[in-house]
């Protein structure tokens, strides 16, 4: 792709912006789903679901349709439908048994959930640095962080592709604890062959707006374990009305919840999951046509590909030079924005500096549970716990947003366009 260097002044600076029009929004929901949806309608069953025991404790007709083909999809004996994803996560986490001050190490380059979903089981969050260049969690730094309490690692599949699963399961094997993957962002992605999510000991992917399988809300819970997707289908559906007293050791974690899909939501995801294979390939293409459209640009790093992996790019991740370019982060950004670069992010999430972990209050104000007499030790949730992840969301991370738009490849040329120009006048940037 050859770039035509506009000779303009920047946008930011009072010039025509690159992209005049805004892009084409990425408009997920068609006739298909539309028809689904009537089909759901009239039949009259918005949702079969009774949290009692018989037959429609699992749910109506199409959360089973869509349980199914997300099993075969997905290539795994379990998919448990949940009404959001967070409601996977609380689920899931509550399905491995974790007791009231075990700690569970996570990501803080993540949304807040994955480890809200912990304190929600009165665990406490443990945060692991991130890898530079994937941005998924550092199974060194997991290792490094291991305590007689831990009890189970929360990897995430960070922008759309997969972490480093096998050193994550040799440290978990080794520990004798739970790994866990939370693939929200990444529905489709590969490893080793494989689709992220399925070869942790559960996993689950997100189906909200702005993800590549788009049912308004909604979760798919993944795993190849028995006992594991019977417990997690309990804490979905109000468990404490169906769990049989003759067993009381599968009492723990049973206080169950209303985390129901309804059968429209299922029915819709059911069309999506149909169309996630095209939509992955669509954002791969447009990927690649913008790493070689940008390579070459002084102190810019397009996104790495790790190795046994392939990307689905939820989020496109630059990272930037910013003391070899001598412009911030911000001013580059906000140049971007100028020149109409849709879904342009700067940092991402560091999860630790919260007020809640920065205070250690979740619930009611003493404290609790990190003041509980279950907890054991002193967990850190210091500045300089995570330097890497920190430096990236502080200083040096540009995320652009691939699922916001349609990134025809004239879309992807004039994007390339506003980089290459605010590149060669980086000088009216710098302050």
């Amino acid at each position: 792709m050859t770039i035509p260097l506009s000779k303009s002044q920047l946008a930011i600076n009072g010039g025509p912006p690159t992209i005049a029009q805004p892009l084409e929004l990425f408009h997920s929901v068609g006739e298909e789903e539309a028809q689904a949806a009537v089909e759901v309608i009239r039949s009259g069953v918005l949702s079969a679901y009774v949290g009692a025991p018989g037959d429609f404790f699992m749910g109506g007709p199409r959360v089973r349709r869509l349980e199914a083909q997300a099993a075969e999809y997905f290539g795994v004996k379990h998919a448990v439908a949940v009404n959001s994803w967070t409601s996977g996560l609380i689920a899931s986490i509550g399905a491995i048994g974790v007791e009231p001050g075990d700690e569970i190490i996570t990501t803080p380059w993540t949304m807040a959930a994955t480890a809200t979903a912990i304190l929600h089981w009165n665990a406490i969050p443990v945060f692991a640095d991130i890898d530079p260049v994937s941005y998924n969690i550092d199974p060194a730094s997991v290792e490094r962080l291991i305590s007689p309490r831990t009890r189970g690692i929360m990897a995430v599949d960070i922008f759309g592709q997969s972490c480093d699963i096998d050193a994550l399961r040799a440290i978990a094997t080794k520990h004798q604890i739970k790994l866990l993957v939370d693939t929200a962002q990444s529905p489709g992605a590969l490893y080793k062959g494989r689709h992220a999510g399925t070869q942790a000991d559960i996993g689950g992917y997100s189906l909200n707006y702005h993800k590549h399988i788009h049912s308004g809300e909604g979760g798919i819970i993944v795993t190849n374990d028995d006992h594991l997707a019977e417990r997690t289908r309990l804490i979905r559906n109000h468990a404490e009305c169906v769990v049989q007293p003759t067993s009381p050791a599968d009492l723990s974690n049973m206080l169950g919840y209303n985390f129901r899909m309804g059968e429209i939501e299922a029915a819709i995801a059911s069309v999506q999951l149909g169309k996630l294979k095209e939509r992955v390939a669509s954002r791969q293409r447009a990927a690649a046509e913008l790493s070689t459209a940008l390579a070459g640009l002084e102190g810019l790093s397009t996104p790495v590909v790790s190795e046994h992996c392939t990307h689905v790019y939820y989020v496109y991740g630059l990272h930037i030079d910013i003391d070899a370019l001598g412009v911030s982060r911000q001013r580059i950004a906000e140049a971007l924005r100028a020149e109409g670069v849709p879904g342009v992010m700067t940092g991402y999430q560091n999860v630790h500096m919260y007020p809640m972990f920065q205070q250690k209050i979740a619930y009611g104000t003493s404290g609790f549970p990190w003041t509980s007499p279950y907890c054991t030790r002193e967990v850190n949730y210091d500045f300089g716990i995570c330097p890497v992840a920190e430096d990236l969301h502080t200083r040096t991370f540009i995320g652009l947003n691939l699922c916001m738009c349609e990134f025809q490849s004239s879309d992807i040329q004039r994007v390339a366009m506003a980089f290459h120009k605010i590149w060669s006048q980086l000088n009216a940037l710098k302050d």
